[in-house]
């Protein structure tokens, strides 16, 4: 699944090609992605201007010139690519191992804008497009319970310690929990760990004083986890899997991983002769180093 960074390399790859265009025609080539397209969707969508491109989390938000907007996720294999006129091969915007599909039997939607046409390609089909009122989002099923932006200027130690008070669940599973931290995922969150020197299955609420107010540990996190976003989201994410840019190009965040992908190898922090391991929580594969994360 795309993390915050491919998802957010992917939205400044469209947003040139999206961001003040009319929408000429849309083609639909089948009626569903994971779910039905809403009624009308191609028809609510012609000749409207689209006026911004934001990321919510792992979505796509698209405001429109008459007052609704269109979600779009990537789900497991979805992925856009733009051609224009000067460039009918082109390939795709973010970034993300795998070559990504070019099979034009899974181009699914097809939105034909002024001087391009941007391309939803996705082979397995666990991407959505819907369409909602933009006033109306907030309260939008996907975004209702949504947690804090780790990317906002809200998300700090003081944010985490409250959401965080009282919880026994482990550190790891906590910042996965969309409802607490939206849009981190498997990936950065091991990597964000390790920067911090914390282990994965260490109790959420011990980074909170008895009064309340964060620990010192809460201020490394969250300052790691800016700083592991933001470098990703600079190198155009990670290339794993079916995702890349919206210009074709692969993301290299991967060539940094300290621990993701790493088991048996040694730590990458030079004061520490440990070893990655990787072990599963909660279903998925968590890798950190057992003598410098505690």
């Amino acid at each position: 699944m795309p993390e915050l960074p491919e998802v957010e390399t992917v939205r400044r790859g469209l947003a040139p090609a999206l961001v003040g265009a009319r929408i000429l025609r849309v083609e639909l080539r089948r009626p569903d992605l994971r779910f039905p397209f809403p009624p009308d969707f191609a028809e609510n969508l012609q000749g409207r201007r689209i006026i911004g491109l934001n990321r919510r989390a792992k979505y796509l938000i698209a405001p429109l010139d008459d007052g609704a907007a269109l979600i779009a996720h990537l789900g497991m294999s979805g992925a856009f690519r733009i051609e224009t006129p000067d460039d009918a091969c082109a390939e795709p915007p973010g970034a993300f191992a795998l070559p990504r599909s070019k099979n034009p039997a899974h181009d699914h939607v097809i939105l034909h804008v002024e001087n391009a046409r941007v391309i939803y390609n996705d082979p397995r089909r666990f991407g959505f497009m819907t369409l909602a009122r933009e006033a109306e989002l907030e309260a939008h099923p996907f975004f209702a319970e949504l947690g804090v932006e780790p990317l906002s200027n809200v998300f700090d130690a003081g944010i985490l310690a409250k959401l965080f008070a009282g919880r026994k669940t482990p550190l790891k599973s906590a910042l996965l929990d969309q409802k607490l931290v939206a849009g981190l995922g498997n990936i950065y969150v091991c990597e964000a760990l390790h920067r911090s020197g914390l282990s994965p299955t260490r109790p959420a609420g011990d980074l909170v004083k008895a009064n309340g107010a964060p620990a010192r540990a809460a201020e490394k996190l969250v300052r790691s986890i800016r700083n592991v976003l933001e470098e990703a989201v600079a190198a155009g994410g990670s290339s794993l899997r079916d995702h890349r840019q919206a210009d074709g190009s692969l993301g290299y965040f991967q060539h940094q991983f300290h621990v993701y992908g790493r088991t048996g190898e040694a730590c990458a922090k030079p004061s520490c002769r440990g070893t990655i391991v990787r072990q599963t929580q909660n279903g998925r594969s968590t890798f950190f180093c057992p003598t410098c994360q505690n």
